[in-house]
């Protein structure tokens, strides 16, 4: 029976160990865990740092008294064995996007500022990890005291490639059995429920567009595709940004470099691909000012003004009305659309990548096809890359009611679950939510960044409040029949 005087342990208990989750969530921090597949090896196939990071994770398990296991690199768990092997699980992950700029405090480093911290990765998902572990840890420290099994194993999942393409996870249900339950802390309170489908494809041209000879030397913003890019830059040949030098605005400028070149750089506001409301796409905002010129940059072929107004077409909106496939439905709400990274080859040839959240009012087919339309159009290629379908659980399910109930008694509240437009593990899973740690209703300074945004933080009350959120919602699920 979870009464007020085990709440009151739980609270005591984050008391003691709340330094411990700091300093532990900044020993990760400091770990750049981005992909590298370039650098894979066998035992690391995301790339090194990546592989530190999971490492780590299994270390910091490991000292608090869970039995860690690393799953060859791809991914890695901790248990507490209970009277059952069914697990009730939580899955986050260690592996973070690239830091990007705009950072006014160190990114790969926790600065704590009036009652936040700040770092990338301290919300997605490196502190949220370890909040999961730190749960787990009040039980282990139970069982210690009282000798007393838990009717279900408590399993915590080490994450370690879910910003890229979860195969990691994809990787563990390959080879392990899934848990009873699991819930993931890589959200929002009050609970998600389902979650829309996601797809991803690139746009190359068919020949050069940038380089020698051509009057744009090279285009290259955003950092990976499910990020909407703060950053984008040009290098123009200085006799064809004569028209560009007079039309630099806020958030654009112009400076000619060492070798001839003119560097354009476009400032915008970046963030999470599902979350558009309130970003603005820095390619978006460079391609729109280089098309102010007829024609564009002087000297543009026809092949480089084809691609320059095929981006202007994707950046145009964020819900793909601009190519046809804006849709919605009751329950995920309208489609999201970002080009997040324009790269230049070494060929000449340009690419640019697309991200989609989408309800189940359209398919991935339907849109996939829209692209290669207009790639057709704008004499590019498109291909395809992964695309999963949209999730969604039964919210009266018992362990859904027991987290969201769990949830309301901490906040006074009385809020249901919800779906969102990003994508989270659970949708891999057969019984799976995403559950916090960060709450929308809480009102962040301004100086406050967002997930994948520069000066990432998260307030230091909202994750002690989750940790014990999880702890309670966790000893509640030890009491169902799953």
């Amino acid at each position: 029976m979870i009464d007020e005087a085990f709440k009151a342990q739980v609270d005591r208990y984050v008391d003691e160990v709340w330094e411990d989750v700091v300093e532990d969530i900044r020993s990760l921090v400091r770990i750049d865990s981005v992909e590298d597949l370039a650098a894979a090896e066998p035992g690391k196939p995301w790339g090194p740092a990546a592989y530190d990071a999971l490492a780590k994770g299994l270390e910091i398990a490991s000292h608090i008294g869970l039995e860690a296991h690393d799953c060859d690199g791809y991914i890695g768990y901790a248990d507490l064995a209970g009277e059952s092997s069914r697990q009730i699980a939580t899955i986050a992950h260690t592996d973070i996007v690239p830091t990007g700029l705009g950072w006014t405090v160190p990114a790969l480093d926790v600065t704590r500022r009036d009652g936040y911290l700040l770092g990338r990765g301290v919300l997605d998902d490196k502190g949220p990890f370890v909040l999961s572990l730190y749960a787990a840890k009040f039980f282990v420290d139970q069982v210690a005291r009282t000798g007393k099994r838990l009717p279900y194993t408590i399993r915590c999942i080490v994450g370690n490639n879910e910003e890229t393409s979860m195969a990691d996870v994809e990787w563990y249900l390959e080879h392990f059995e899934a848990p009873a339950f699991c819930f993931t802390p890589d959200a929002d309170f009050p609970l998600i429920c389902g979650e829309k489908g996601i797809l991803h494809g690139v746009f190359r041209t068919n020949g050069a567009v940038a380089g020698e000879g051509q009057p744009i030397a090279k285009l290259d913003g955003g950092t990976v595709p499910n990020a909407i890019p703060g950053l984008a830059t040009a290098l123009v040949r200085e006799d064809a940004a004569d028209f560009l030098l007079t039309r630099c605005t806020m958030g654009i400028e112009a400076n000619a470099t060492e070798d001839g070149l003119v560097q354009v750089t476009s400032h915008g506001i970046g963030g999470h691909a599902a979350f558009p409301q309130g970003t603005d796409n820095a390619i978006g905002k460079l391609v729109r000012l280089m098309l102010e010129q007829e024609g564009g940059p002087a000297g543009s072929s026809a092949q480089t003004l084809a691609f320059l107004r095929l981006v202007e077409q994707l950046t145009r909106t964020s819900d793909g009305s601009a190519l046809g496939i804006d849709s919605s439905d009751e329950v995920f709400g309208a489609l999201t659309l970002n080009a997040g990274v324009i790269r230049t080859l070494d060929d000449g040839s340009c690419t640019i990548t697309v991200d989609v959240r989408y309800p189940s009012s359209i398919t991935s087919d339907e849109v996939f096809a829209a692209f290669e339309a207009l790639a057709d159009t704008h004499g590019c290629s498109f291909e395809r890359g992964m695309a999963q379908v949209p999730f969604y659980m039964d919210p009266s399910l018992p362990a859904i009611q027991t987290l969201l109930g769990t949830y309301n008694e901490y906040m006074g509240t009385n809020k249901e679950a919800f779906v969102i437009g990003g994508g989270t593990y659970a949708r891999h899973f057969p019984r799976a939510c995403a559950f916090g740690p960060h709450d929308p209703s809480v009102v962040d300074p301004e100086w406050v960044g967002i997930e994948h945004g520069p000066d990432e933080g998260v307030s230091e009350e909202c994750l002690r409040r989750a940790l014990k959120i999880y702890i309670v919602s966790i000893a509640r699920l030890m009491e169902l029949d799953l």
